[in-house]
């Protein structure tokens, strides 16, 4: 076939979190409206967008690679850098030979406009401050259908100002998506097919927009015909408003019975100096009622190692409060210095050693209390979305966000299948259709 005839192909990569994974969505449908053909990120491409993370420097180091890494097979390519690090980090990736555009949040999603100019010899950089005002954004009503759940955008941003977080500098302050915006997308996704939207943000629990908070943007997706499942991403524990509980406790309600949130550590002394808006014990007793009041509710959090000033005593009441309290699992992340950051100033640093130690020892936690919470569902029958099939077996999660996987020559891709629990092994739930 004649070259010039076949389709731009276009090739996306998404580092870090569900918002990032939900925003190069958005990008992915506009692509395909333009007329490009998706490609793997490791296939031959005319077209790269890598949405970037800087939660970490390990964070920064990952993206510069897949950059380069694109770059050396691809070299006559258009390559794209877009996200938090390319909000933080312009200069460095400016480096990079072979990098053609570096834009930061607020322009990230108006990617394609400026790709439009093409290649200009030197990477241009479009960091625009970000701005404070309510959002919204156009999404593709015609994309093609989706077999899986969906990420749903609701808020960006953050105000809290944790010590050691980088995210308000390369997210910006807290912000809306407006009502009626989202609700139009939700309503366009689960007419594609989407049975369950997962809502995404920054700071979704403090989403604010003309009078309505999360509880309203929660009480009008339940409105929505034949959306089966809402499921909140994550949430800080401040920000939690209680009707929540009732409504996962409610079997008719689409909201699901699971939360995720952070707890960062168990130590009072160390969430003072993170900067952090609760106490030890208010955060368990709030999962503690969450437990008490959702039957079989699943709860997860991020916990940090290695913050400055940590000691043993301080790592050991964050091991005991993921041993005693209702936590399945917990995602540990190793502190990473960030410039600008007000932690830089505490002097007293962790040897890297020492947190390599701890967040070992907190991951294998982590993997007994998750082994506790698949056991303690064996033999019970629960209702399973099914996402993916490989070699036989199909595998979908639970509303309480335990995984699951069944062998089966039946088509169970995004139907939501009663499966009874007959055993664990490989990490996950098997059962029995």
């Amino acid at each position: 076939m004649d070259r010039t005839k076949q389709k731009k192909r276009a090739a996306l990569h998404t580092l870090g979190c569900r918002l990032n994974q939900s925003e190069t969505q958005v990008l992915a449908e506009k692509l395909e409206a333009a007329g490009y053909e998706l490609v793997p990120f490791d296939a031959p491409a005319d077209l790269a967008i890598v949405n970037t993370c800087t939660v970490t420097h390990e964070a920064d180091a990952k993206s510069r690679k897949l950059v380069r890494q694109f770059i050396r097979k691809n070299p006559e390519a258009y390559t794209a850098v877009i996200g938090c690090y390319a909000q933080t980090g312009a200069e460095a990736l400016a480096k990079i030979a072979g990098v053609d555009l570096i834009v930061g949040n607020q322009e990230k999603l108006n990617v394609l406009d400026y790709a439009a100019e093409g290649k200009q010899g030197a990477p241009r950089i479009v960091r625009d401050k970000i701005e404070r005002d309510d959002f919204e954004f156009s999404f593709d009503d015609g994309a093609a259908l989706l077999r899986c759940r969906a990420n749903l955008k609701i808020q960006d941003g953050c105000d809290f100002m944790c010590s050691f977080c980088i995210i308000p500098f390369a997210r910006g302050r807290a912000r809306a998506r407006t009502l009626p915006n989202l609700l139009a997308e939700a309503r366009s996704l689960v007419a594609r097919g989407a049975r369950e939207l997962v809502l995404t943000g920054v700071n979704i629990g403090t989403y604010a927009w003309h009078g309505h908070d999360v509880l309203s943007v929660v009480r009008e997706l339940n409105l929505i015909d034949g959306l089966d499942r809402i499921r909140i991403s994550s949430i800080e524990p401040t920000t939690i408003p209680e009707p929540l509980f009732e409504w996962m406790a409610d079997p008719a309600h689409a909201l699901v019975p699971y939360l995720h949130i952070p707890l960062q550590a168990g130590s009072d002394r160390t969430l003072e100096a993170m900067r952090r808006k609760y106490t030890r014990e208010e955060f368990l007793d709030f999962i503690h009622a969450a437990h008490e009041r959702v039957p079989g509710i699943g709860i997860g959090t991020d916990i940090l190692v290695g913050f400055p000033g940590e000691t043993d005593a301080d790592f050991d009441a964050t091991c005991e409060v993921l041993e005693e309290s209702p936590l399945f699992y917990a995602h540990v992340f190793k502190y990473s210095e960030r410039s600008g950051t007000a932690s830089v100033r505490i002097a007293e640093k962790v040897d890297p050693r020492v947190a390599s130690a701890r967040s070992a020892r907190l991951r294998d936690l982590s993997q007994r209390k998750t082994r506790m919470f698949q056991e303690h569902h064996l033999g019970q029958t629960l209702p399973v979305l099914f996402e993916q099939q490989q070699d036989g077996v199909w595998t979908g999660y639970t509303e309480n966000y335990l995984q699951v996987a069944v062998e089966s020559a039946e088509g169970l891709g995004n139907r939501i299948v009663p499966v009874r629990m007959a055993s664990v092994a490989g990490g996950c739930l098997r059962g029995i259709v």
